[in-house]
């Protein structure tokens, strides 16, 4: 492995911690603070450009209000399969999404539902457009 590229593990959990952080509608700078850090080293984490430590994973983990394994879930194993992920990760496309600023207030929006008739009704009508707009129509 490159010493330049970053470790996929590190990139999986920084992208869980960006994701928790606008989730919570917490800045780069706020959670920097909160760290000790600058706002830089914390995007820097969130890339996977620097490794995030064990103390630092806690620490990361008790500001973001979730367990230590809330960072690495769906992400890749230790014991690498090819792609680097384990039997049970989530597509990439998924935490992709996630990360978007879109596909959190989706995700947020969609969860404020209680009724779950309407959210059935909201994922088949997605269904509906997406499979009449077809993957090539953007």
């Amino acid at each position: 492995m490159s010493t330049k590229a970053p470790n996929p593990v590190d990139k999986y959990v920084g992208s869980r911690v960006r994701m928790r952080r606008i989730m919570l509608g917490m800045s780069q700078e706020k959670l920097g603070e909160a760290l000790g850090l600058t706002f830089q080293q914390v995007q820097k984490y969130e890339k996977g450009t620097n490794r995030v430590g064990a103390s630092r994973l806690q620490q990361i983990s008790e500001i973001l209000q979730v367990p230590v394994s809330f960072l690495f879930d769906g992400g890749p194993s230790g014991a690498v399969n090819g792609n680097g992920f384990g039997e049970g990760a989530s597509p990439a496309y998924v935490s992709d999404f996630l990360a978007t600023s879109e596909g959190l207030a989706l995700t947020r929006a969609f969860t404020r539902i209680a009724d779950s008739k309407m959210r059935r009704s909201i994922v088949e009508l997605v269904e509906q457009i997406a499979s009449r707009d077809g993957p090539d129509q953007r």
